[in-house]
């Protein structure tokens, strides 16, 4: 069912505009109707006085709507004309010429904003009310408080109505970056899972396949082993969906040590230090299995060293192993990624050959961090 015109919200409708100005110009009908009787002396005077009026009074409150425009010099000489063809109508004709000072009410609290509002509005008034009182007597001092009021609400209205527009552009930005930075988050941590698991699997599988002809047993323990990573991937994989991974340190060192075993190279893991935060040690974790996915994947390794130690302050992870190492060349790195949630979270990464050769990746953290990057648990890269 189609929702009335008066059933829609304001976002529905959108922002005000120069048309909503408008209908104001009604208020001269007193003067027009004058210059038609022939009641205005000097009436062609008057008729241009009356053109030059709505011509300016259209334009200024047309450009008020456009930040650039209304900030413009020229519209400030808008201000200026249409001020001087009211005083002069008001000085010259009186009568329903003065309601021409609160229409120049509307279209200066269209254009001036914040402080300077008062400083143009105030003036204007006295103005508008010494005209007035001096042409038509002290009846016709209202005048001042309509200018007043007219050029106040306007201003208030106007500007309400775009700092309303502004809070809805930084509410829209901010759900698209939530929206990337969960989409961040989840491809990281599919690029870890699955990178690790898959590497896991494809050692194993290479094992049970090597042992199958001479150790049956030994091949089937393999496979019960590549059922059982299959089936912790897919629970970690449920976990990454929803955020709330968290895998302690322990487990991680305890994984990276059995796939770098199935691998073939030697794991040696030296762990030392105070107790760390839950979020420390998951970051610590990504970095622990990235590292050992690299080492298994690419570094032809047959040694790997996983340190961690440090201070009461900061921790320190070191992984070394004896091959060739698994660089950064390419975009979109495990090793990239890792850096920039150790970064986020305080520390520092570094990664590149070992002093006695191989390669080296060295993460140090706070003991405590807190920052919101680690709450997600997802570290690593943007794709495989």
């Amino acid at each position: 069912m189609r929702k009335r015109r008066g059933d829609r919200s304001p976002e529905e409708m959108g922002p005000p505009n120069g048309f909503a100005l408008l209908p104001w110009l009604l208020m001269g009908m007193g003067a027009l109707s004058n210059l038609i009787r022939g009641e205005t002396p000097n009436p062609w005077i008057g008729a241009l006085g009356l053109l030059a009026f709505n011509s300016l009074y259209v334009t200024i409150v047309f450009r008020a709507f456009d930040r650039t425009r209304r900030e413009a010099p020229a519209t400030w000489w808008l201000l200026a004309a249409i001020t001087a063809v009211t005083l002069a109508l008001a000085i010259a004709y009186g009568g329903p010429y003065l309601l021409f000072f609160p229409l120049l009410g509307l279209a200066v609290g269209s254009v001036v904003r914040g402080r300077m509002l008062g400083r143009v509005v105030l003036p204007l008034c006295v103005v508008a009310g010494t005209v007035s009182g001096l042409r038509d007597g002290w009846a016709a001092i209202n005048v001042a408080y309509g200018t007043f009021i007219s050029a106040m609400v306007t201003a208030a209205v106007l500007t309400l109505s775009e700092t309303v527009k502004e809070l809805r552009a930084t509410r829209e930005q901010l759900a698209r970056t939530a929206v990337e930075k969960e989409r961040l988050r989840f491809s990281r941590d599919l690029h870890d899972l699955l990178g690790h698991t898959l590497s896991v699997i494809v050692v194993k599988s290479e094992a049970a396949r090597r042992l199958a002809p001479r150790d049956l047993d030994a091949a089937l323990s393999q496979i019960t082993d590549i059922e059982s990573v299959g089936r912790q991937a897919l629970t970690e994989i449920r976990e990454a969906v929803t955020g709330y991974r968290e895998v302690p340190l322990a487990a991680e060192l305890d994984r990276a040590r059995d796939a770098l075993s199935s691998a073939g190279i030697e794991p040696v893991v030296r762990r030392s230090g105070p107790p760390l935060e839950p979020q420390t040690e998951a970051l610590l974790g990504w970095v622990v299995r990235e590292c050992a996915t690299n080492a298994v994947r690419h570094s032809r390794a047959t040694r790997c060293e996983i340190e961690l130690g440090g201070t009461p302050e900061r921790v320190r992870l070191t992984v070394t192993d004896n091959g060739r190492g698994a660089g950064e060349g390419t975009p979109g790195s495990g090793l990239k990624g890792l850096r920039e949630r150790v970064e986020a979270a305080g520390g520092t990464l570094e990664s590149g050959p070992g002093p006695r050769g191989g390669y080296r990746v060295t993460a140090e953290l706070p003991v405590e961090a807190t920052t919101t990057e680690l709450a997600g648990g997802a570290a690593g890269a943007l794709g495989l």
